[in-house]
């Protein structure tokens, strides 16, 4: 990674809404962000959504914010996600993508 790359990882946190619990939506989540090759997490929360962190290149960030809000899990059914704390970081703070229990 050379120095014009510095500060060029983008760090997003999502909310996802809607028919996310119970249809693989976390395990699908987990292999794109590594299809990407994208760090972060993902969990379920008592609300009956998802949540999680992503970070990475931000072209790619950007797909992956396309693919929580369009696509999902094959069974599953998106009414909206929230995007928050989004910003440029140096370096980054995950080294893998995983799922929380």
């Amino acid at each position: 990674m050379s120095s014009d790359d510095e500060g060029h990882f983008l760090s997003v946190d999502y909310e996802v809404f809607g028919k996310v619990q119970g249809v693989f939506f976390r395990k699908h989540t987990q292999k794109e962000a590594k299809r990407l090759g994208l760090v972060g997490w993902v969990r379920n929360t008592p609300r009956g959504t998802v949540e999680g962190a992503l970070q990475g290149a931000e072209a790619h960030v950007r797909s992956m914010q396309a693919w929580l809000r369009n696509t999902g899990s094959p069974k599953s059914q998106i009414d909206r996600v929230a995007f928050t704390n989004q910003k440029r970081i140096q370096r980054l703070e995950y080294s893998d993508f995983q799922i929380i229990k």
